[in-house]
């Protein structure tokens, strides 16, 4: 993937102007691709000074499928009535760098030819009005180009536009239906796909046990002295191991031979299955793949965007499904104790998992093997997408993740706690309020600037809560949010 580099002029300043234009922008691009803080290139483009040329570029930039985004600069003075049918057409994720080629003023040597090549300071301002007047969604990223701060600025973008191109094209294939009478994780499939790109279809359990039969017993030797290097084994049941690798080998060569990104399961539809894909699931999600459980297909689409986000920005941690268990009320310590019955991913880990066998008391299948471990201490945040009805919102809760408070022998799951912001009992409260589901996905990799950068990318309303954020301010965006959805806007 790609992101072109866009640069305005006009033609009023002559033709040895626009060379020094493209020669800057030149340097720029270089020096951005040479910088080593961008997870994707940019592609230098030629300068555009007419409507016809930013039409055409912008055309071939919605046609090009490794065009992650485009990034405009206005070197000079770009009238921009000229930009008005291109940025209506463009289809991709659009950034707006305002900086200049040139750091400081040079004071003694100033004259008329260098202020009508550098005219960034209003040739952007002229930009951003048509971005404004056409409600265009776009990032805006202000600083001077060489510096750490507005580079990271342009990679924040960079991995925005990145879970936006991802999300068109997940794939998520559920094996079982959502959990019976479950309301939060049930939603329109179509709306999701036409707002999101999210493509959720479903096939039969049968149809992943009889392809795990296909799986030779040597491929599954090489994967369990694999997982015996990755990970503590802590039981003596290598059979019901050897059976997880089993489903998870035979999940992986399902979803590369359908295009499939996300799955789900259920655990009240296990037919042909010897135990429910615990520590399978949990090796996936380490991989990158995203997962729900009990037919979460939203949570398992969206864990799949959030992993390659993740990848982009290259920050310490992990991002994994996640469930609200129960809490630790003491007063003024309070904190959420995080699980699942068996899946949440490794990648979140402060010890080595290991792995270990027990019964699962849901399902009515054999014990299953899981991966068990406890996290690390981390700021956070937990990530849901719900369907309220003919729209999606995202919440965003922003957490401090601790290891758990104490050890806990007669549970054995991947487990974390976390703190709220701004604190125990707002945030519960705020979350309820919003909706929020019981099924997240719990980052420490990203942030809520982070998914905000992509909701406004896919146009999805995305709700903030977080120090500084009361029931009063919530409630009035909450009810902002709604008007404008109900005019359009």
């Amino acid at each position: 993937m790609k992101f072109w580099f866009i640069t305005g002029a006009q033609e009023l300043y002559g033709e040895e102007t626009l060379r020094m234009v493209a020669s800057d922008s030149r340097k720029m691009v270089k020096g951005l691709n040479d910088g080593g803080r961008l997870p994707y290139e940019i592609k230098f483009t030629t300068p555009v000074t007419s409507d016809r040329a930013i039409t055409k570029l912008m055309q071939s930039a919605n046609a090009d499928p490794d065009c992650g985004g485009v990034i405009t600069w206005m070197h000079t003075f770009s009238p921009s009535k000229m930009w008005i049918e291109g940025l209506g057409i463009l289809e991709k994720p659009y950034l707006h760098l305002h900086t200049q080629f040139n750091r400081e003023i040079p004071w003694d040597g100033i004259d008329m030819d260098f202020m009508n090549l550098n005219q960034s300071a209003h040739g952007d301002r002229e930009h951003g009005f048509i971005a404004a007047r056409l409600r265009k969604p776009r990032i805006i990223a202000a600083g001077y180009w060489q510096d750490e701060e507005t580079q990271r600025k342009i990679a924040d973008f960079m991995a925005a536009a990145a879970g936006a191109a991802e999300s068109r094209n997940v794939r998520c294939a559920r094996f079982g239906d959502n959990m019976r009478e479950v309301a939060v994780t049930e939603g329109d499939k179509i709306e999701a796909q036409i707002r999101m790109g999210w493509h959720v279809n479903s096939w039969g359990i049968g149809d992943l046990a009889d392809m795990m039969k296909e799986i030779p017993d040597s491929d599954v030797g090489t994967a369990l002295d694999d997982a015996s290097r990755r990970y503590e084994m802590a039981t003596d049941d290598i059979a019901e191991v050897r059976n997880q690798l089993r489903v998870k080998l035979a999940l992986e060569r399902f979803m590369k031979e359908n295009g499939v990104t996300a799955f789900v399961t259920a655990f009240q539809d296990l037919h042909g299955m010897k135990s429910l894909p615990g520590m399978a699931s949990q090796m996936l999600m380490e991989d990158g793949y995203g997962f729900g459980a009990e037919g979460d297909w939203k949570t398992a689409c969206l864990l799949r965007v959030m992993k390659v986000m993740a990848k982009a920005k290259g920050t310490k941690g992990g991002t994994s499904f996640m469930e609200d268990y129960t809490y630790d009320l003491t007063k003024g310590s309070e904190a959420v104790l995080g699980a699942h019955m068996l899946e949440v991913c490794p990648s979140i880990a402060g010890t080595k998992p290991k792995i270990e066998v027990h019964p699962l008391s849901i399902g009515g299948k054999e014990p299953p093997a899981r991966l068990v471990f406890e996290s690390g201490e981390s700021d956070a945040i937990n990530v849901t997408v719900i369907d309220i009805g003919g729209r999606l919102r995202m919440i965003v809760q922003e957490i401090h993740t601790i290891a758990p408070l104490h050890h806990m022998p007669k549970l054995p799951v991947a487990a974390t706690m976390w703190q709220t912001k701004p604190d125990f009992a707002s945030a519960a409260e705020m979350w309820i309020r919003c909706g929020g589901a019981h099924h997240f996905v719990l980052s420490q990799q990203l942030t809520y600037a982070d998914m905000k950068r992509f909701a406004d990318i896919m146009g999805i309303e995305c709700v903030r809560i977080g120090d500084g954020v009361c029931m009063e301010s919530l409630g009035q965006t909450l009810m902002i949010n709604d008007i404008a959805y109900r005019l359009g806007i």
